[in-house]
């Protein structure tokens, strides 16, 4: 029987969504024999806020580079957190069928946003969720949250935050889509890029197990993901200017939609492009462009001042 070692964060979501690939390969490969075998990486260690680390990576970068020495076949990952420039040592071989992209609330005594008193603190360390909801509910007090989603939740029940805005598909994979008091219309509050996906990355080289995780590829899910990735690289996004962008496939097209904000919300950039859903990457490049023609770099500086102030504030 042919072994092969996966490797994964160890939070309960990360392990979740590596069963997930795992339940997928084990009906395709019967005679292969799958151990998983945990990563610490920076994101688990360094409690600060998201959005005051300056790098890129933070929760992959131990598990890829596992990849790359041959400690592990291959990695599964939430997508939003795999670089748009992945070495070129590595592939992500598969994206399979995706989740909900959209953010919910999860709020006490079962309350929607707009129930929540005014001054009610609201835990999230994402600015782009931060912005979007200081812009419906600019009543509402902003603080940072980390920890896994067990540990934000936990907060929430022991009242020490109103509510905490997460991801739908992390909580339904993890059986825990009852203590969701709300979804938010993608329309009103975008999602981060690749958001509800997961990532198989193995080394590009090793052509034989590409091909057996390829066996897990939803090809429609592929091609969104490969579309809002393309609009990341191209405009520069990540946790220091935040973008949030959703591409949604229809036949042989995809419409992908993407939106930034100043840093104080004042103004926001939309932009919403059509194209094949067999050139995924053409799409994310207009998409990219159109936003820059209509100012969204301008925003840049903005975000590196009010980051700046913040740090000093924690």
């Amino acid at each position: 029987m042919r072994k092969l070692k996966v490797g994964t964060r160890g939070s309960r979501l990360a392990l979740a969504q590596t069963e997930i690939a795992l339940a997928a390969l084990r009906i395709s490969e019967p005679n292969t024999d799958f151990e998983v075998v945990r990563i610490s990486t920076r994101g688990d260690i360094d409690k600060r806020p998201l959005f005051t680390i300056d790098e890129k990576g933070i929760f992959e970068k131990e598990v890829n580079d596992a990849v790359k020495s041959g400690l592990v076949d291959f990695a599964v990952h939430s997508m939003k957190d795999i670089p748009s420039d992945l070495t070129s040592e590595l592939i992500v071989a598969s994206v399979p069928k995706r989740g909900k992209p959209n953010d919910v609330l999860v709020a006490d005594r079962g309350r929607k946003l707009e129930e929540i008193d005014p001054d009610g603190v609201v835990g999230t360390s994402s600015l782009r969720r931060a912005i979007q909801l200081q812009r419906i509910r600019p009543d509402l007090k902003v603080r940072p949250i980390r920890g896994n989603v067990e540990t934000r939740v936990k907060k929430v029940i022991s009242r020490e935050f109103a509510a905490v805005i997460l991801a739908e598909a992390g909580l339904r994979r993890m059986g825990m889509q009852d203590v969701i008091t709300e979804r938010f219309s993608t329309r009103c509050f975008m999602p981060a890029p690749g958001q509800g996906a997961i990532g198989i990355v193995c080394r590009a080289e090793d052509r034989k197990t590409a091909a057996m995780i390829k066996k897990t590829e939803d090809p429609v899910s592929r091609a969104e993901i490969m579309a809002e990735r393309a609009l990341i690289q191209n405009v520069e996004g990540g946790c220091r200017f935040p973008l949030g962008a959703l591409a949604l496939a229809s036949g042989n097209k995809i419409i992908l939609s993407a939106s930034v904000f100043s840093a104080d919300g004042a103004k926001n950039i939309k932009a919403r492009e059509r194209g094949s859903i067999r050139e995924p990457h053409k799409l994310g490049q207009s998409a990219a462009q159109a936003l820059i023609e209509l100012g969204a770099m301008e925003f840049a500086k903005g975000w590196r001042e009010a980051v700046r102030d913040w740090n000093k504030n924690i």
